[in-house]
C-alpha cells in the first residue's frame, strides 16, 4: 500500500498538507483527446535523438529517480505518487502519428518510443497505443528506436519483425541494476531485471537489434556494470550506453525521501557519491552536462564501462539510423487498397 507523497508543485499557489495519514494512492486513468502533434522534437545535446512519441503521460513503473516527474506539475499534479498513479492515455496517438507522417514536411528521421514515459506500461496491454503507432511506422517504413523497461514488448514481436524488415529498428532495455533489492527500492513497480534480460533475449532471437542502457547510473548504488554488460551480451545485445542520474526540480527531494525510507543504511553513501559526481550538487541543469558526471569517481565508472564494452565487443556497429539510407515512404492510394 502506498500513500500520496508529492513534493509541493512550484506552479501552484498553494499546497496540501495532510493532518494525519494521507489517503491511499490509487490508480486513475484519464483519456486525452487533443488533436495536436504527437511527435515531440528536442534540441538538447544531452539526448541522442531528435524526435520522440509518448503515448502516455506519467508512468506506473514508479521509478523514484525519473527525470520526467516534473512534467506532471504542468498538468496541476504532483511529481511524486501523482506521476505513478495519475496516468493520461493519448487515445488518438496512432491516428495523430499517421497525420504527422503524411505531412510533406516530415522527412523520415528516426522516431524514438518513448522519452517521458515507458511505451510499454501495463496499460498498454489494454490500450495498444504503442502497438498502433508501430503498425503505422511499419506501413510508412519509418525508422524507429524503442527504449523500455518492460517485457510486454514481446507481445508485439510480429510488428517489430515487420518493422525491422522494412526499416531500421533498434530496441534498448534500460537495466541499471542486477540486484533485486536495489531495483525494488528505486524502481518499485517496473519488471525485475531478469524479466528484461529474458525479453531482450527473445527479441534478439527474433532478429531484432537489441541493446542495454545502464541508465541511470546511480553512483553508490549502480555497482555491477561488468555483470550487466555480460548478461546483455549473453542475451544478444551488441549496443550499450550509460547515463548519469538526473534529479531536476522536485525529483531530488522525492528521490532522497524514498531512498531513506527503503535503503536507510545506504542512503547517505549514495547521496554523497551523487554530490561527488555533481561538484557538490544533487543535479546539473547545464545543457550538455545533464546526463554526465564529473570527478574521479565518475571517470572511474566511465573507464570501467569502456573497458568491458571493448572486451565484450559492444558498440562496434553504427547504432543509430543512417539518414543517407532513409527507407521512409508514404503509402500510395493503390497500396492502401491492397492493405
Amino acid at each position: 500500500m502506498r500513500y500520496i507523497e508529492n513534493p509541493p508543485n512550484p506552479w501552484l499557489t498553494h499546497s496540501v498538507e495532510w493532518l494525519g495519514e494521507p489517503p491511499e494512492s490509487k490508480l486513475e486513468v484519464f483519456e486525452e483527446t487533443a488533436t495536436r502533434s504527437i511527435i515531440s522534437t528536442n534540441n538538447s545535446p544531452d539526448v541522442s535523438f531528435d524526435h520522440s512519441v509518448n503515448c502516455y503521460r506519467g508512468c506506473i513503473h514508479g521509478c523514484t529517480y525519473c527525470f520526467s516527474r516534473p512534467t506532471h506539475e504542468y498538468l496541476g499534479y504532483g511529481a511524486g505518487t501523482d506521476f505513478d498513479r495519475k496516468i493520461i492515455a493519448k487515445i488518438h496517438a496512432p491516428a495523430l502519428l499517421r497525420k504527422e507522417l503524411m505531412k510533406p514536411s516530415w522527412k523520415g528521421d528516426e522516431i524514438v518510443f518513448s522519452f517521458t514515459s515507458d511505451p510499454y506500461i501495463p496499460l498498454e496491454a489494454n490500450y495498444k497505443l504503442t502497438r498502433g503507432c508501430l503498425e503505422v511506422c511499419a506501413e510508412f517504413q519509418q525508422p524507429v528506436g524503442i527504449i523500455t523497461k518492460s517485457a510486454l514488448i514481446r507481445r508485439d514481436l510480429d510488428v517489430l519483425k515487420e518493422l525491422a524488415r522494412v526499416a531500421h529498428l533498434s530496441v534498448f532495455f534500460t537495466i541499471p541494476f542486477t540486484d533485486r533489492e536495489a531495483a525494488r527500492a528505486v524502481e518499485p513497480f517496473a519488471p525485475l531485471p531478469d524479466a528484461r534480460f529474458h525479453a531482450m533475449a527473445d527479441l534478439a532471437a527474433a532478429g531484432i537489434k537489441v541493446g542495454i542502457g545502464i541508465a541511470p547510473v546511480i553512483p553508490g548504488l549502480t555497482t555491477d556494470i561488468p555483470e550487466l554488460l555480460k548478461r546483455a551480451k549473453q542475451a544478444g545485445a551488441n549496443q550499450a550506453f550509460i547515463n548519469m542520474l538526473r534529479l531536476p526540480g522536485s525529483v531530488a527531494p522525492y528521490f532522497e525521501q524514498r531512498l531513506r525510507e527503503l535503503l536507510p543504511t545506504k542512503a547517505d553513501r549514495i547521496l554523497n557519491r551523487i554530490r561527488e559526481a555533481r561538484e557538490g550538487k544533487m543535479n546539473s541543469s547545464v545543457f550538455g552536462e545533464r546526463m554526465k558526471g564529473k570527478g574521479q569517481y565518475w571517470e572511474a565508472i566511465e573507464r570501467l564501462f569502456r573497458i568491458h564494452c571493448e572486451r565484450l565487443g559492444f558498440n562496434k556497429a553504427r547504432p543509430r539510423h543512417d539518414a543517407s539510407r532513409n527507407t521512409f515512404r508514404r503509402p500510395s492510394a493503390q497500396a492502401s487498397l491492397f492493405n
